[in-house]
């Protein structure tokens, strides 16, 4: 099974509009394909999403790095986008394992690759600025002109809501070759329009809107976010049907679990 082919000039040409587009998350083929019957023009995939499915933890390597970019070519190859494969702190501690990773996400065909400033430690779960830094330049040496390198600072994820480190380590990130820049859970609008300026004119990725709110994906648009992305949102809408579905049948009411898309127009979508 080989990812999309030209996945990777597809993927950066993406980023090069002048409008910001939307690349939501699959977790599996079925969700990969109902996304690009929406009209999407590119994926990510979620770690949350592989880990939960696999009914495994997120965050601390208990998905491998095989099993991370298996999954990203599967929802590649199936839906023939460009997948961005959301690989975590690159499966290791070391600027080396951060290069293998990106090395075999190229050699998988995936148009991007994220890599993060944690650790997979719960007691420490971010990076040093230092190593966090030589980190990022290593993968993108690696990943040059033949993949789309996203550097990524979870400081606000994290319990660090410090927005001066969080630039300070994008900028650095940018400097360092990252291709985009990305701080999930950013706290407002204005702290975006901050992440935006800092870093220009590299684009800039934003999970859904900031943390103040939800806001029309024109007003991140206009603020300068170039790829908006939803992390592990879509896996938790259909686990919240699930839930409802599941709450009414023990209730009695078997209406909710006949509301499904229906067997044969998932089928019709089949490769």
């Amino acid at each position: 099974m080989k990812a999309a082919a030209g996945a990777y000039e597809r993927f950066l040409a993406l980023h090069q509009r002048n409008e910001a587009f939307v690349m939501p998350n699959a977790w599996d083929g079925t969700s990969a394909l109902l996304l690009k019957r929406a009209g999407f023009e590119a994926l990510g995939s979620t770690s949350a999403g592989i880990a939960f499915a696999l009914g495994r933890h997120d965050g601390c390597h208990a998905v491998s790095r095989r099993e991370a970019i298996d999954n990203a070519v599967l929802m590649s190859s199936v839906s023939g986008l460009p997948v961005n494969g959301d690989l975590e702190d690159g499966f290791g501690p070391s600027p080396d394992d951060c290069v293998a990773t990106v090395e075999a996400a190229i050699a998988a065909g995936l148009g991007g690759v994220g890599i993060e400033d944690t650790t997979a430690d719960p007691s420490s779960p971010i990076h040093e600025f230092d190593a966090a830094v030589a980190r990022v330049r290593a993968a993108a040496k690696a990943a040059k002109g033949r993949i789309v390198l996203t550097g990524r600072t979870d400081n606000f994820l994290n319990g660090r809501p410090d927005l001066d480190d969080t630039v300070r380590r994008l900028v650095a990130f940018a400097e360092a070759g990252a291709d985009v820049l990305y701080a999930p859970a950013l706290p407002d609008m204005e702290a975006i329009r901050r992440v935006v300026k800092a870093v220009a004119p590299r684009p800039v990725n934003v999970l859904i809107g900031p943390a103040s709110g939800v806001v029309p994906l024109r007003e991140l648009s206009e603020a300068g976010a170039c790829r908006i992305s939803l992390g592990g949102a879509l896996y938790r809408v259909a686990m919240q049907a699930l839930v409802d579905a599941a709450n009414a049948l023990r209730a009695g009411d078997v209406r909710p679990s006949t509301r499904g898309v229906p067997f044969s127009e998932i089928t019709s979508l089949l490769p």
